[in-house]
Protein backbone atom coordinates (compact mmCIF):
# COMPACT_ATOMS: atom_id res chain seq x y z
CA UNK A 1 0.00 0.00 0.00
CA UNK A 2 2.93 2.53 0.10
CA UNK A 3 4.13 4.90 -2.74
CA UNK A 4 7.90 4.55 -3.63
CA UNK A 5 8.68 8.03 -2.08
CA UNK A 6 6.54 7.32 1.19
CA UNK A 7 9.41 4.29 1.62
CA UNK A 8 12.69 6.81 0.86
CA UNK A 9 10.68 9.23 2.94
CA UNK A 10 10.68 6.91 6.18
CA UNK A 11 14.58 6.34 5.66
CA UNK A 12 15.18 10.26 5.48
CA UNK A 13 13.62 11.03 8.43
CA UNK A 14 16.12 8.34 10.19
CA UNK A 15 19.04 9.42 8.70
CA UNK A 16 18.84 13.01 7.89
CA UNK A 17 22.82 13.84 7.45
CA UNK A 18 24.20 10.52 6.68
CA UNK A 19 25.37 10.71 2.58
CA UNK A 20 22.68 10.28 0.29
CA UNK A 21 23.83 10.83 -3.20
CA UNK A 22 27.58 11.53 -4.38
CA UNK A 23 28.77 12.27 -7.98
CA UNK A 24 32.20 13.55 -9.15
CA UNK A 25 32.88 15.86 -6.14
CA UNK A 26 29.41 16.53 -5.39
CA UNK A 27 27.72 15.17 -2.18
CA UNK A 28 24.09 15.41 -1.06
CA UNK A 29 22.97 14.10 2.40
CA UNK A 30 19.64 12.25 2.80
CA UNK A 31 18.24 15.79 4.25
CA UNK A 32 19.80 17.88 1.79
CA UNK A 33 18.63 15.90 -1.20
CA UNK A 34 15.06 15.42 0.19
CA UNK A 35 14.66 18.63 -0.02
CA UNK A 36 15.64 19.50 -3.00
CA UNK A 37 13.62 16.64 -4.84
CA UNK A 38 10.57 18.19 -2.86
CA UNK A 39 11.01 21.89 -3.87
CA UNK A 40 11.42 20.81 -7.39
CA UNK A 41 8.26 18.68 -7.01
CA UNK A 42 6.04 21.55 -5.56
CA UNK A 43 7.51 23.56 -8.33
CA UNK A 44 6.44 21.29 -10.94
CA UNK A 45 2.66 20.74 -9.48
CA UNK A 46 3.07 24.62 -10.37
CA UNK A 47 2.96 22.95 -13.95
CA UNK A 48 0.50 20.64 -13.53
CA UNK A 49 2.13 17.67 -12.83
CA UNK A 50 -0.28 15.34 -10.21
CA UNK A 51 -1.93 11.79 -10.15
CA UNK A 52 -0.96 9.86 -13.04
CA UNK A 53 0.34 12.71 -15.22
CA UNK A 54 3.40 12.06 -17.49
CA UNK A 55 6.41 13.91 -17.22
CA UNK A 56 8.96 13.46 -19.80
CA UNK A 57 13.08 13.55 -18.95
CA UNK A 58 15.99 14.05 -21.34
CA UNK A 59 18.79 14.15 -19.34
CA UNK A 60 22.65 12.89 -19.52
CA UNK A 61 23.60 11.07 -15.72
CA UNK A 62 23.63 13.92 -13.08
CA UNK A 63 22.26 14.87 -9.54
CA UNK A 64 19.78 16.65 -11.55
CA UNK A 65 18.54 13.66 -13.65
CA UNK A 66 18.37 11.55 -9.82
CA UNK A 67 16.43 14.95 -7.73
CA UNK A 68 14.21 15.18 -11.05
CA UNK A 69 13.02 11.67 -11.05
CA UNK A 70 12.38 11.90 -7.28
CA UNK A 71 10.77 15.15 -7.74
CA UNK A 72 8.29 13.99 -10.18
CA UNK A 73 7.13 11.49 -7.80
CA UNK A 74 6.79 13.55 -4.81
CA UNK A 75 4.80 15.31 -7.40
CA UNK A 76 2.44 12.63 -8.04
CA UNK A 77 3.60 11.98 -10.84
CA UNK A 78 4.98 9.28 -13.61
CA UNK A 79 8.38 9.43 -15.33
CA UNK A 80 9.05 8.56 -18.96
CA UNK A 81 12.99 8.57 -19.55
CA UNK A 82 13.80 9.94 -23.09
CA UNK A 83 17.57 9.02 -23.78
CA UNK A 84 19.55 11.71 -25.18
CA UNK A 85 21.90 9.36 -26.91
CA UNK A 86 19.11 8.71 -29.10
CA UNK A 87 18.06 9.94 -32.64
CA UNK A 88 15.21 12.86 -32.66
CA UNK A 89 12.62 10.89 -35.20
CA UNK A 90 12.83 8.27 -32.05
CA UNK A 91 12.49 10.69 -29.11
CA UNK A 92 9.86 12.14 -30.69
CA UNK A 93 7.68 9.29 -31.57
CA UNK A 94 7.85 8.52 -27.65
CA UNK A 95 6.82 11.75 -26.59
CA UNK A 96 3.74 11.63 -28.93
CA UNK A 97 2.95 7.87 -27.54
CA UNK A 98 3.46 8.83 -24.17
CA UNK A 99 1.71 12.49 -24.51
CA UNK A 100 3.55 13.96 -21.47
CA UNK A 101 2.35 17.35 -20.15
CA UNK A 102 5.85 18.66 -20.03
CA UNK A 103 9.62 17.56 -20.66
CA UNK A 104 12.50 18.42 -18.11
CA UNK A 105 15.74 18.87 -20.08
CA UNK A 106 19.52 19.65 -20.20
CA UNK A 107 20.42 22.47 -22.08
CA UNK A 108 22.76 19.96 -24.36
CA UNK A 109 19.32 17.87 -25.42
CA UNK A 110 17.17 21.05 -26.28
CA UNK A 111 17.83 20.66 -29.90
CA UNK A 112 16.63 16.62 -29.79
CA UNK A 113 13.51 17.88 -28.94
CA UNK A 114 12.63 20.44 -30.93
CA UNK A 115 9.71 18.78 -32.92
CA UNK A 116 8.48 17.16 -29.37
CA UNK A 117 4.96 17.95 -29.12
CA UNK A 118 5.03 18.91 -25.28
CA UNK A 119 6.76 22.46 -23.28
CA UNK A 120 9.86 22.04 -22.26
CA UNK A 121 11.46 23.07 -19.26
CA UNK A 122 15.85 23.61 -18.98
CA UNK A 123 15.96 21.50 -15.25
CA UNK A 124 18.72 24.10 -14.15
CA UNK A 125 16.30 27.12 -14.61
CA UNK A 126 13.47 24.92 -12.68
CA UNK A 127 16.03 24.28 -9.95
CA UNK A 128 16.99 27.90 -9.53
CA UNK A 129 13.21 28.79 -9.52
CA UNK A 130 12.10 25.76 -6.97
CA UNK A 131 14.98 27.11 -4.17
CA UNK A 132 12.01 29.25 -2.68
CA UNK A 133 9.37 26.72 -2.35
CA UNK A 134 8.84 24.29 0.52
CA UNK A 135 11.10 21.51 1.44
CA UNK A 136 8.32 19.37 2.61
CA UNK A 137 6.45 16.66 0.53
CA UNK A 138 3.51 18.01 -1.37
CA UNK A 139 0.30 16.18 -0.49
CA UNK A 140 -1.13 14.30 -3.33
CA UNK A 141 -4.39 12.12 -3.84
CA UNK A 142 -1.71 9.87 -5.98
CA UNK A 143 -1.89 5.90 -4.55
CA UNK A 144 0.57 2.33 -4.87
CA UNK A 145 -2.03 1.81 -7.67
CA UNK A 146 -0.94 4.75 -9.45
CA UNK A 147 1.73 4.92 -11.99
CA UNK A 148 5.62 5.71 -10.74
CA UNK A 149 7.30 4.99 -14.85
CA UNK A 150 6.90 4.38 -18.07
CA UNK A 151 9.92 2.94 -20.04
CA UNK A 152 9.40 2.55 -23.82
CA UNK A 153 11.19 -0.76 -25.26
CA UNK A 154 11.54 -1.76 -29.01
CA UNK A 155 8.58 -2.68 -30.62
CA UNK A 156 7.59 -5.28 -33.23
CA UNK A 157 5.43 -3.11 -35.17
CA UNK A 158 8.25 -0.81 -35.82
CA UNK A 159 7.55 1.73 -33.73
CA UNK A 160 8.80 1.46 -29.76
CA UNK A 161 6.43 0.82 -26.99
CA UNK A 162 5.68 2.32 -23.74
CA UNK A 163 5.46 -0.25 -20.85
CA UNK A 164 3.86 1.01 -17.71
CA UNK A 165 4.64 0.48 -13.98
CA UNK A 166 2.99 1.03 -10.66
CA UNK A 167 4.01 2.40 -7.48
CA UNK A 168 3.01 -0.90 -5.74
CA UNK A 169 4.72 -3.52 -8.32
CA UNK A 170 8.46 -1.49 -7.67
CA UNK A 171 7.70 -1.21 -4.31
CA UNK A 172 7.11 -4.86 -3.71
CA UNK A 173 10.31 -5.23 -6.11
CA UNK A 174 12.73 -3.12 -3.57
CA UNK A 175 11.04 -4.16 -0.57
CA UNK A 176 11.99 -7.93 -1.64
CA UNK A 177 15.64 -6.92 -2.88
CA UNK A 178 16.01 -5.12 0.65
CA UNK A 179 15.06 -8.86 2.16
CA UNK A 180 17.80 -10.48 0.28
CA UNK A 181 20.29 -8.56 -0.13
CA UNK A 182 20.25 -6.34 3.34
CA UNK A 183 21.79 -3.45 2.38
CA UNK A 184 22.47 -0.75 5.21
CA UNK A 185 24.93 2.77 5.95
CA UNK A 186 27.98 0.95 5.23
CA UNK A 187 26.97 -0.05 1.46
CA UNK A 188 27.06 2.28 -1.73
CA UNK A 189 25.35 1.16 -5.07
CA UNK A 190 26.80 2.44 -8.44
CA UNK A 191 24.01 4.06 -10.77
CA UNK A 192 25.58 3.42 -13.90
CA UNK A 193 22.57 1.60 -15.87
CA UNK A 194 21.05 4.40 -18.67
CA UNK A 195 17.83 5.32 -17.18
CA UNK A 196 16.29 4.33 -20.47
CA UNK A 197 17.09 0.56 -18.86
CA UNK A 198 14.67 -0.89 -16.04
CA UNK A 199 17.61 -1.73 -14.09
CA UNK A 200 18.03 1.59 -13.06
CA UNK A 201 14.75 2.07 -11.73
CA UNK A 202 16.23 0.31 -8.16
CA UNK A 203 19.76 1.50 -8.99
CA UNK A 204 18.00 4.70 -8.47
CA UNK A 205 15.52 4.09 -5.36
CA UNK A 206 17.01 0.98 -3.70
CA UNK A 207 19.77 2.54 -1.17
CA UNK A 208 18.00 5.53 -0.31
CA UNK A 209 15.12 3.46 1.42
CA UNK A 210 17.77 1.47 3.55
CA UNK A 211 20.65 4.40 4.02
CA UNK A 212 22.96 3.47 1.52
CA UNK A 213 24.87 6.23 -0.64
CA UNK A 214 23.92 6.09 -4.29
CA UNK A 215 26.88 6.43 -6.30
CA UNK A 216 26.21 8.26 -9.56
CA UNK A 217 28.63 7.12 -12.26
CA UNK A 218 29.61 9.54 -14.96
CA UNK A 219 27.83 9.88 -18.31
CA UNK A 220 29.15 7.10 -20.77
CA UNK A 221 30.78 5.43 -18.01
CA UNK A 222 29.27 2.27 -17.81
CA UNK A 223 30.87 1.55 -21.15
CA UNK A 224 34.89 1.72 -19.60
CA UNK A 225 36.13 -0.75 -17.44
CA UNK A 226 38.85 1.16 -16.08
CA UNK A 227 36.70 4.16 -15.35
CA UNK A 228 34.14 1.64 -13.50
CA UNK A 229 36.72 -0.26 -11.61
CA UNK A 230 38.25 3.31 -10.31
CA UNK A 231 34.76 4.76 -9.43
CA UNK A 232 34.09 1.03 -7.32
CA UNK A 233 37.36 1.56 -5.60
CA UNK A 234 37.20 5.36 -5.10
CA UNK A 235 34.26 5.77 -4.18
CA UNK A 236 33.60 2.50 -1.62
CA UNK A 237 31.03 0.51 -3.93
CA UNK A 238 29.63 -2.35 -2.62
CA UNK A 239 27.10 -3.53 -4.97
CA UNK A 240 26.63 -3.25 -8.78
CA UNK A 241 24.97 -4.35 -11.84
CA UNK A 242 26.35 -6.20 -15.07
CA UNK A 243 24.90 -7.47 -17.91
CA UNK A 244 26.87 -10.60 -18.58
CA UNK A 245 28.72 -9.35 -21.79
CA UNK A 246 29.60 -6.04 -19.92
CA UNK A 247 30.54 -8.49 -16.97
CA UNK A 248 32.84 -10.31 -19.21
CA UNK A 249 34.50 -7.14 -20.74
CA UNK A 250 35.15 -6.05 -16.72
CA UNK A 251 36.70 -9.35 -15.77
CA UNK A 252 38.74 -9.07 -18.50
CA UNK A 253 40.86 -5.62 -17.51
CA UNK A 254 43.52 -6.02 -15.13
CA UNK A 255 41.70 -3.53 -12.75
CA UNK A 256 39.20 -5.42 -11.92
CA UNK A 257 40.46 -7.64 -9.63
CA UNK A 258 41.61 -4.85 -7.55
CA UNK A 259 37.36 -4.01 -6.42
CA UNK A 260 38.08 -6.00 -3.60
CA UNK A 261 35.46 -3.68 -1.40
CA UNK A 262 32.64 -5.32 -4.06
CA UNK A 263 30.07 -7.77 -1.84
CA UNK A 264 27.55 -8.17 -4.49
CA UNK A 265 27.19 -8.25 -7.71
CA UNK A 266 23.84 -8.49 -10.11
CA UNK A 267 23.32 -9.99 -13.18
CA UNK A 268 20.35 -9.80 -15.57
CA UNK A 269 19.55 -8.36 -18.57
CA UNK A 270 20.82 -11.64 -20.74
CA UNK A 271 21.49 -15.32 -20.34
CA UNK A 272 24.62 -15.62 -17.70
CA UNK A 273 27.32 -18.23 -19.20
CA UNK A 274 27.87 -20.89 -16.89
CA UNK A 275 31.69 -20.22 -17.95
CA UNK A 276 31.41 -16.48 -16.92
CA UNK A 277 30.07 -17.29 -13.37
CA UNK A 278 33.14 -19.51 -12.92
CA UNK A 279 35.67 -16.60 -13.72
CA UNK A 280 33.71 -14.00 -11.81
CA UNK A 281 34.12 -16.39 -8.45
CA UNK A 282 37.87 -16.51 -9.87
CA UNK A 283 38.86 -13.19 -9.79
CA UNK A 284 36.49 -11.53 -7.33
CA UNK A 285 35.22 -12.64 -3.75
CA UNK A 286 32.02 -10.77 -4.30
CA UNK A 287 28.21 -12.98 -4.06
CA UNK A 288 26.89 -12.81 -7.68
CA UNK A 289 23.29 -13.42 -8.61
CA UNK A 290 21.37 -13.96 -11.27
CA UNK A 291 18.31 -11.95 -12.19
CA UNK A 292 15.39 -12.32 -14.48
CA UNK A 293 12.70 -9.78 -15.86
CA UNK A 294 11.09 -7.68 -18.41
CA UNK A 295 10.10 -4.52 -18.35
CA UNK A 296 6.88 -5.02 -18.42
CA UNK A 297 7.13 -6.19 -14.76
CA UNK A 298 8.57 -3.99 -12.21
CA UNK A 299 12.07 -4.82 -13.20
CA UNK A 300 12.94 -8.65 -11.83
CA UNK A 301 10.58 -11.45 -10.87
CA UNK A 302 13.39 -14.19 -10.76
CA UNK A 303 16.75 -14.41 -8.62
CA UNK A 304 19.02 -17.37 -8.36
CA UNK A 305 22.64 -17.11 -6.24
CA UNK A 306 25.53 -18.60 -7.89
CA UNK A 307 27.60 -20.85 -6.74
CA UNK A 308 31.08 -21.60 -7.45
CA UNK A 309 31.67 -25.00 -8.69
CA UNK A 310 28.21 -25.58 -9.50
CA UNK A 311 27.43 -28.56 -12.06
CA UNK A 312 24.47 -27.41 -13.62
CA UNK A 313 24.86 -26.72 -17.65
CA UNK A 314 22.91 -23.70 -17.30
CA UNK A 315 22.80 -20.70 -14.86
CA UNK A 316 18.83 -20.76 -13.73
CA UNK A 317 17.31 -17.61 -13.66
CA UNK A 318 16.10 -18.84 -10.12
CA UNK A 319 12.68 -18.95 -8.19
CA UNK A 320 10.04 -15.98 -8.13
CA UNK A 321 10.80 -13.09 -6.12
CA UNK A 322 7.79 -11.90 -3.07
CA UNK A 323 4.22 -11.94 -4.17
CA UNK A 324 4.90 -13.17 -8.32
CA UNK A 325 4.25 -16.48 -9.58
CA UNK A 326 6.13 -18.02 -12.51
CA UNK A 327 3.83 -20.15 -14.83
CA UNK A 328 5.35 -22.33 -17.49
CA UNK A 329 2.68 -23.11 -20.06
CA UNK A 330 1.41 -24.48 -23.49
CA UNK A 331 -0.24 -23.01 -26.46
CA UNK A 332 -3.41 -23.46 -24.81
CA UNK A 333 -2.13 -21.73 -21.75
CA UNK A 334 -2.17 -25.06 -19.67
CA UNK A 335 1.21 -25.73 -17.37
CA UNK A 336 3.78 -28.13 -19.02
CA UNK A 337 5.29 -30.88 -16.66
CA UNK A 338 8.41 -30.22 -15.20
CA UNK A 339 11.45 -30.17 -17.15
CA UNK A 340 9.26 -29.45 -20.67
CA UNK A 341 9.92 -26.41 -22.29
CA UNK A 342 7.26 -23.98 -22.49
CA UNK A 343 6.36 -20.06 -22.40
CA UNK A 344 7.02 -18.41 -19.36
CA UNK A 345 4.29 -16.05 -17.82
CA UNK A 346 4.23 -13.86 -15.04
CA UNK A 347 1.83 -13.29 -12.18
CA UNK A 348 1.31 -10.92 -9.00
CA UNK A 349 2.03 -7.54 -7.85
CA UNK A 350 4.92 -6.69 -10.04
CA UNK A 351 3.04 -7.05 -13.44
CA UNK A 352 3.09 -4.09 -15.00
CA UNK A 353 -0.46 -2.15 -16.55
CA UNK A 354 0.33 -2.31 -20.04
CA UNK A 355 1.61 -0.52 -22.95
CA UNK A 356 0.56 3.42 -22.71
CA UNK A 357 -2.49 4.12 -25.20
CA UNK A 358 -1.98 0.80 -26.72
CA UNK A 359 -4.95 -1.12 -26.10
CA UNK A 360 -5.02 -3.77 -28.62
CA UNK A 361 -1.28 -4.83 -27.67
CA UNK A 362 -2.14 -4.76 -24.11
CA UNK A 363 -4.76 -7.12 -24.39
CA UNK A 364 -2.57 -9.14 -26.36
CA UNK A 365 0.37 -9.82 -23.84
CA UNK A 366 -1.39 -8.75 -20.82
CA UNK A 367 -4.05 -11.34 -20.26
CA UNK A 368 -6.23 -13.23 -17.28
CA UNK A 369 -4.57 -15.04 -14.63
CA UNK A 370 -6.67 -18.02 -14.30
CA UNK A 371 -4.51 -19.37 -10.90
CA UNK A 372 -4.33 -16.58 -9.21
CA UNK A 373 -7.61 -17.10 -7.51
CA UNK A 374 -8.25 -13.22 -7.91
CA UNK A 375 -11.03 -12.00 -10.53
CA UNK A 376 -9.06 -9.01 -12.17
CA UNK A 377 -5.51 -10.88 -12.14
CA UNK A 378 -3.66 -10.48 -14.64
CA UNK A 379 -0.60 -12.28 -16.45
CA UNK A 380 1.96 -11.04 -18.33
CA UNK A 381 2.92 -13.53 -21.65
CA UNK A 382 6.70 -12.60 -21.84
CA UNK A 383 7.32 -14.37 -25.38
CA UNK A 384 10.60 -16.33 -23.62
CA UNK A 385 10.98 -20.01 -23.48
CA UNK A 386 11.49 -21.70 -20.07
CA UNK A 387 11.49 -24.83 -18.01
CA UNK A 388 10.91 -25.72 -14.17
CA UNK A 389 13.26 -28.37 -12.67
CA UNK A 390 12.51 -30.96 -10.42
CA UNK A 391 13.54 -28.60 -7.47
CA UNK A 392 11.47 -25.49 -8.69
CA UNK A 393 14.24 -23.30 -10.15
CA UNK A 394 13.75 -22.21 -13.52
CA UNK A 395 15.54 -22.38 -16.35
CA UNK A 396 15.79 -19.77 -19.11
CA UNK A 397 16.01 -21.47 -23.12
CA UNK A 398 15.47 -18.69 -25.24
CA UNK A 399 12.75 -16.94 -27.57
CA UNK A 400 9.64 -18.20 -29.35
CA UNK A 401 9.51 -15.19 -31.20
CA UNK A 402 12.21 -13.11 -32.82
CA UNK A 403 13.16 -10.62 -30.31
CA UNK A 404 16.93 -10.82 -29.24
CA UNK A 405 19.21 -9.59 -26.63
CA UNK A 406 21.99 -8.46 -28.08
CA UNK A 407 24.79 -7.04 -24.94
CA UNK A 408 21.77 -6.77 -22.39
CA UNK A 409 19.21 -4.69 -25.12
CA UNK A 410 16.11 -6.00 -25.65
CA UNK A 411 15.48 -5.71 -29.46
CA UNK A 412 12.89 -6.99 -31.76
CA UNK A 413 13.99 -7.49 -35.05
CA UNK A 414 10.82 -6.35 -36.79
CA UNK A 415 11.19 -2.92 -35.56
CA UNK A 416 14.65 -2.44 -37.96
CA UNK A 417 13.27 -4.50 -40.78
CA UNK A 418 10.50 -1.64 -40.94
CA UNK A 419 13.23 0.92 -40.93
CA UNK A 420 14.93 -0.80 -43.60
CA UNK A 421 11.88 -1.07 -45.53
CA UNK A 422 11.05 2.36 -45.23
CA UNK A 423 14.03 2.99 -47.90
CA UNK A 424 12.35 3.59 -51.43
CA UNK A 425 14.87 1.22 -53.02
CA UNK A 426 14.38 -1.54 -50.76
CA UNK A 427 12.10 -4.49 -51.64
CA UNK A 428 13.21 -6.74 -49.08
CA UNK A 429 14.80 -7.24 -45.56
CA UNK A 430 15.58 -9.65 -43.02
CA UNK A 431 17.82 -8.52 -39.59
CA UNK A 432 19.08 -11.99 -37.74
CA UNK A 433 21.63 -11.77 -34.57
CA UNK A 434 24.77 -14.04 -35.81
CA UNK A 435 27.59 -15.06 -33.77
CA UNK A 436 29.04 -17.50 -32.31
CA UNK A 437 29.29 -16.33 -28.16
CA UNK A 438 27.40 -13.93 -26.66
CA UNK A 439 30.25 -11.97 -26.75
CA UNK A 440 30.80 -11.91 -30.75
CA UNK A 441 27.13 -11.50 -31.62
CA UNK A 442 26.59 -9.16 -33.91
CA UNK A 443 23.20 -7.83 -36.05
CA UNK A 444 23.44 -8.92 -40.16
CA UNK A 445 20.70 -7.25 -42.15
CA UNK A 446 19.79 -9.02 -45.53
CA UNK A 447 18.42 -6.43 -48.16
CA UNK A 448 17.05 -7.28 -51.39
CA UNK A 449 17.32 -3.77 -53.46
CA UNK A 450 15.24 -2.41 -56.57
CA UNK A 451 17.93 0.20 -57.45
CA UNK A 452 20.66 2.38 -56.26
CA UNK A 453 21.12 1.83 -52.67
CA UNK A 454 24.27 1.76 -50.48
CA UNK A 455 25.41 0.69 -46.89
CA UNK A 456 25.89 3.90 -46.32
CA UNK A 457 22.72 4.68 -47.42
CA UNK A 458 20.73 2.27 -45.23
CA UNK A 459 22.78 3.15 -42.24
CA UNK A 460 22.08 6.58 -42.76
CA UNK A 461 18.67 6.68 -42.39
CA UNK A 462 18.55 3.83 -39.41
CA UNK A 463 20.39 6.60 -37.65
CA UNK A 464 17.26 8.93 -38.12
CA UNK A 465 15.09 6.92 -35.70
CA UNK A 466 17.02 3.93 -33.89
CA UNK A 467 19.31 3.93 -31.40
CA UNK A 468 22.94 2.98 -31.88
CA UNK A 469 22.72 -0.68 -30.92
CA UNK A 470 19.98 -1.30 -33.46
CA UNK A 471 21.94 -0.47 -36.25
CA UNK A 472 23.10 -3.88 -38.02
CA UNK A 473 26.83 -3.91 -38.43
CA UNK A 474 26.67 -6.00 -41.37
CA UNK A 475 24.96 -5.47 -44.38
CA UNK A 476 24.27 -8.21 -46.93
CA UNK A 477 23.06 -7.83 -50.62
CA UNK A 478 20.81 -10.96 -51.86
CA UNK A 479 18.68 -11.30 -55.22
CA UNK A 480 15.99 -12.69 -53.14
CA UNK A 481 15.30 -14.07 -49.91
CA UNK A 482 15.62 -18.33 -49.30
CA UNK A 483 11.59 -19.24 -48.78
CA UNK A 484 10.84 -22.46 -47.06
CA UNK A 485 8.10 -24.89 -48.36
CA UNK A 486 5.16 -22.73 -46.94
CA UNK A 487 6.64 -19.31 -48.37
CA UNK A 488 8.10 -17.94 -45.13
CA UNK A 489 11.61 -16.54 -45.29
CA UNK A 490 14.05 -19.37 -43.79
CA UNK A 491 15.80 -17.32 -41.71
CA UNK A 492 18.51 -21.10 -41.51
CA UNK A 493 19.08 -20.52 -44.80
CA UNK A 494 20.54 -17.35 -44.72
CA UNK A 495 24.30 -16.91 -45.77
CA UNK A 496 26.77 -16.33 -43.60
CA UNK A 497 28.21 -12.76 -44.44
CA UNK A 498 31.66 -12.81 -46.49
CA UNK A 499 32.31 -9.00 -46.02
CA UNK A 500 31.32 -6.28 -44.00
CA UNK A 501 31.83 -3.12 -45.79
CA UNK A 502 31.71 -2.82 -49.68
CA UNK A 503 34.37 -0.15 -49.83
CA UNK A 504 37.70 -0.20 -51.64
CA UNK A 505 40.75 -1.40 -49.56
CA UNK A 506 42.72 1.46 -48.93
CA UNK A 507 46.41 0.17 -46.78
CA UNK A 508 47.39 1.66 -43.61
CA UNK A 509 49.70 4.88 -44.49
CA UNK A 510 51.59 5.57 -40.98
CA UNK A 511 52.37 3.49 -38.41
CA UNK A 512 49.68 4.72 -35.89
CA UNK A 513 47.66 3.25 -38.45
CA UNK A 514 49.44 0.06 -39.32
CA UNK A 515 49.91 -0.38 -35.40
CA UNK A 516 45.23 0.39 -35.31
CA UNK A 517 45.15 -1.89 -38.07
CA UNK A 518 46.91 -5.11 -36.56
CA UNK A 519 44.88 -4.52 -33.39
CA UNK A 520 41.68 -4.30 -35.24
CA UNK A 521 42.57 -7.44 -37.21
CA UNK A 522 42.91 -9.47 -33.53
CA UNK A 523 39.49 -7.90 -32.31
CA UNK A 524 37.68 -7.80 -35.12
CA UNK A 525 38.24 -11.57 -36.49
CA UNK A 526 38.77 -9.70 -39.84
CA UNK A 527 41.55 -10.43 -42.62
CA UNK A 528 42.88 -7.02 -43.01
CA UNK A 529 41.60 -3.26 -42.40
CA UNK A 530 42.13 -0.42 -44.38
CA UNK A 531 42.42 2.60 -43.17
CA UNK A 532 39.51 4.12 -44.25
CA UNK A 533 36.65 1.44 -43.09
CA UNK A 534 34.27 1.84 -40.17
CA UNK A 535 34.68 0.04 -36.96
CA UNK A 536 31.01 -0.52 -36.66
CA UNK A 537 30.92 -1.56 -40.33
CA UNK A 538 33.32 -4.34 -39.70
CA UNK A 539 31.04 -5.81 -36.44
CA UNK A 540 32.92 -3.51 -33.64
CA UNK A 541 30.33 -3.07 -30.59
CA UNK A 542 31.01 -1.08 -27.24
CA UNK A 543 32.36 -4.13 -25.35
CA UNK A 544 34.81 -4.91 -28.07
CA UNK A 545 35.54 -1.19 -28.13
CA UNK A 546 36.74 -0.88 -24.47
CA UNK A 547 38.90 -3.94 -25.36
CA UNK A 548 40.88 -1.81 -28.26
CA UNK A 549 41.66 1.21 -25.53
CA UNK A 550 43.19 -1.16 -23.58
CA UNK A 551 45.49 -2.12 -26.17
CA UNK A 552 45.98 1.25 -28.18
CA UNK A 553 46.86 2.81 -23.85
CA UNK A 554 49.30 -0.84 -23.80
CA UNK A 555 50.89 -0.39 -27.37
CA UNK A 556 51.15 3.78 -27.13
CA UNK A 557 51.67 4.01 -23.56
CA UNK A 558 49.15 6.95 -22.86
CA UNK A 559 45.84 7.49 -22.28
CA UNK A 560 42.56 7.14 -24.01
CA UNK A 561 39.18 7.95 -23.70
CA UNK A 562 36.68 5.24 -24.84
CA UNK A 563 34.70 8.08 -26.49
CA UNK A 564 37.28 8.51 -28.65
CA UNK A 565 36.30 5.71 -30.49
CA UNK A 566 32.91 5.89 -30.81
CA UNK A 567 33.83 9.50 -32.47
CA UNK A 568 36.54 8.00 -34.43
CA UNK A 569 34.88 5.15 -36.83
CA UNK A 570 38.04 4.82 -39.00
CA UNK A 571 41.81 3.40 -38.75
CA UNK A 572 42.63 6.91 -40.49
CA UNK A 573 40.45 9.24 -37.84
CA UNK A 574 41.67 7.43 -35.35
CA UNK A 575 45.36 7.44 -35.54
CA UNK A 576 45.03 11.02 -35.86
CA UNK A 577 43.41 10.88 -32.57
CA UNK A 578 46.10 8.27 -30.92
CA UNK A 579 49.10 11.39 -32.13
CA UNK A 580 47.49 14.06 -30.51
CA UNK A 581 47.34 11.92 -27.46
CA UNK A 582 50.67 10.84 -27.58
CA UNK A 583 52.35 14.98 -28.10
CA UNK A 584 50.34 15.61 -25.17
CA UNK A 585 51.07 12.67 -23.06
CA UNK A 586 54.99 13.80 -24.12
CA UNK A 587 54.15 17.58 -23.03
CA UNK A 588 52.79 16.48 -20.04
CA UNK A 589 55.66 14.14 -19.13
CA UNK A 590 58.49 17.16 -20.20
CA UNK A 591 56.39 19.50 -18.01
CA UNK A 592 56.36 16.82 -15.29
CA UNK A 593 60.15 16.35 -15.19
CA UNK A 594 60.91 20.26 -15.31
Amino acid sequence: DKRLHDLLDAQSATTPERPAVQFEEVSLTYRQFTELANRLAHRLRRHGVGRNVLVGVCMDRSVELVVALHAILRAGGAYVPLDPTYPEARLTGMVEDARPVLILAHQGALRLLKSANAPILPVDSLLEEAAQEPGITPETDTTSFDLAYVIFTSGSTGRPKGAMNAHRGICNRLLWMQDAYHLDERDAVLQKTPFSFDVSVWEFFWPLLAGARLVVARPEGHKDPAYLASAICSHGVTTVHFVPSMLRAFLDHPLAATCTGLTRVICSGEALPRDLQERFHAVLGAGLFNLYGPTEAAVDVTAHTCVPGAKEALVPIGRPVANTSIYILDGRKEPVPVGVPGELYIGGVQVGLGYINKPELTAERFVPDPFSGCEDARMYRTGDLARFRSDGVVEFLGRIDFQVKLRGQRIELEEIEAALMAHPNVRAAVVVLRGDTPDDQHLVAYVVHRGAVTGEDLRALLRLSLPAYMIPSIIVWLESLPLNPNGKVDRAALPAPVQADEREYCPPATEPERVLARIWTELLKVGRVGRNEDFFALGGHSLIATQMVYRIQSAFGIQFPLHKVFECGTIAALAEAVEEAVIEHIERSSGEYV
